[in-house]
């Protein structure tokens, strides 16, 4: 460690210390989408994606919605299997769904900013299903100041703007 008198001096060169990234400041920066366009890229998701995906499976794999009614399990699975691998595989190569690109939005990962991994991204589709089906999880994002939802917090990865830019 160099002497203060010595570096005032010019004998020695004082070299800049390196500035510390503190991660809630990161995440911050990258997490800037509001719930509203992200609860608008949601439903758009679900009409583009899930609906085909309804009616495919109740009138041409099942026949009908009689049938669909009296083999629910069977019918569910159908039907959000191919959901799962459609959204990751969005998630995954793109880092948007349709919904997510209609509103300028990506998923990212909160630490590195970079695309997530694929078992970030399996997490995450895991957690939305569930909030979806418990319901209350879907109001966590009142109860925190960076307005994060369960799947962002579980999975570690969340959605911000990006108008204009190509992942």
């Amino acid at each position: 460690m160099a002497r203060w008198r010595d570096v005032k001096n010019g004998k020695v060169e004082q070299k800049p210390k390196e500035k510390k990234v503190n991660v809630q400041e990161v995440d911050s920066s990258f997490c800037n989408a509001t719930l509203t366009s992200r609860a608008k890229a949601f439903i758009t998701d679900s009409f583009m994606i899930l609906m085909p995906l309804m009616y495919l499976i109740s009138y041409v794999v099942i026949g009908s919605l009689q049938e669909f009614s009296e083999n629910k399990l069977l019918g569910w699975a159908y039907i959000i299997i191919p959901h799962f691998v459609i959204t990751v595989g969005f998630w995954y190569f793109k880092s948007q769904t349709p919904g997510l690109k209609a509103y300028e939005l990506s998923l990212i990962d909160c630490n590195t900013g970079e695309k997530p991994s694929l078992y970030a991204l399996i997490n995450r589709y895991i957690f939305t299903t569930l909030a979806m089906i418990l319901v209350l999880p879907l109001f966590i994002p009142y109860l925190n100041k960076k307005k994060k939802t369960i799947q962002d917090l579980l999975s570690n990865t969340c959605i911000k703007n990006t108008p204009n830019e190509e992942l």
